[in-house]
C-alpha cells in the first residue's frame, strides 16, 4: 500500500512539474514578446533594471529550470535532484516573501520615482517627434486609455493623437480625461488584493512541492536506492 501511494506521489510530481514547465516556457515567450514589443525603459528609466519584459524573462527562466529540476529527480528518484529542488523552492519562497514585503514597506518611495520619471520622460517626448520616448507614451497611453502624467495639460501645446478620445482633426477634439499616473496606480490597487492571494496561493504550491520533494528523498534514502539516475 505505502509503494503505491509514493509510486502516485512519484508520477503526481512529475505531472505537476511537466505543467509548471510548460507554464514556465509560455511565461518566458510572453517576456521575449514584451522585450520586443514595450519595454517601458524610456518611460521608467529608473526602474529599468525592474521592468515588466525582465522581470518575465526571469520568471520564465526559473520557473522552467526548477520544473525540469523536479521532473526529472522524481521521474529518475534521484537524490541530489529532489534535494536542489527542495532547496530551489525553499530560497525562491523567501525571494518572494522578501519582495513582497519590500514593495507593502517602500510603496510610497516607488510610487514617487515612477511619478519623476513619467514627468521627466514626458518632457523628453515633447521635445522631438519620432522618438523612442514618444513611441512609448503613445503605446502608453492607447493600451491604459490616458493622457500625460495627471491630465492632458501635461501636452500642451502639442498633444499626441494617442490622447484624442476620436478625430483630432476637428477644431476642439476630445481628449481622455484621466492621466496615465491615476490610471496605473488604480489598476495596481484593484488588483493589490489578487495579487497577495496569488502570492499566498503560489507559496503553499511550493510548500507541497517540497513536502512531495522531501518524502520521495526519505523513501529513496530508507530504500537504499541511492543516487540512481
Amino acid at each position: 500500500m505505502a509503494q503505491r501511494c509514493l509510486k502516485f506521489l512519484k508520477y503526481t510530481m512529475c505531472v505537476a512539474n511537466f505543467l509548471c514547465f510548460l507554464c514556465g516556457v509560455a511565461v518566458l515567450g510572453f517576456g521575449v514578446y514584451m522585450l520586443m514589443k514595450f519595454r517601458m525603459v524610456a518611460l521608467l528609466p529608473s526602474l529599468a533594471s525592474v521592468n515588466i519584459a525582465n522581470m518575465l524573462l526571469i520568471s520564465g527562466i526559473v520557473i522552467t529550470c526548477v520544473s525540469f529540476l523536479g521532473f526529472l529527480g522524481a521521474l529518475k528518484e534521484n537524490r541530489c535532484l529532489l534535494l536542489m529542488y527542495f532547496l530551489l523552492l525553499f530560497l525562491l519562497m523567501l525571494v518572494e516573501l522578501t519582495a513582497a514585503c519590500l514593495l507593502l514597506w517602500y510603496g510610497e518611495q516607488l510610487s514617487g520615482v515612477i511619478t519623476e520619471d513619467l514627468k521627466k520622460s514626458l518632457e523628453v517626448a515633447k521635445g522631438s517627434t519620432g522618438n523612442q520616448t514618444l513611441s512609448e507614451w503613445d503605446l502608453l497611453q492607447k493600451n491604459f486609455n490616458c493622457c500625460g502624467v495627471t491630465n492632458v495639460t501635461d501636452w500642451e501645446p502639442k498633444v499626441p493623437t494617442s490622447c484624442c478620445l476620436g478625430e483630432c482633426s476637428i477644431p476642439k477634439p476630445h481628449y481622455k480625461e484621466k492621466g496615465c499616473l491615476v490610471t496605473m496606480t488604480t489598476l495596481f490597487e484593484d488588483n493589490f488584493l489578487t495579487t497577495g492571494i496569488s502570492v499566498i496561493v503560489l507559496c503553499m504550491i511550493e510548500v507541497l512541492g517540497m513536502c512531495f520533494a522531501m518524502t520521495l528523498f526519505c523513501h529513496i534514502s530508507r530504500s537504499g536506492l541511492g543516487y540512481k539516475m
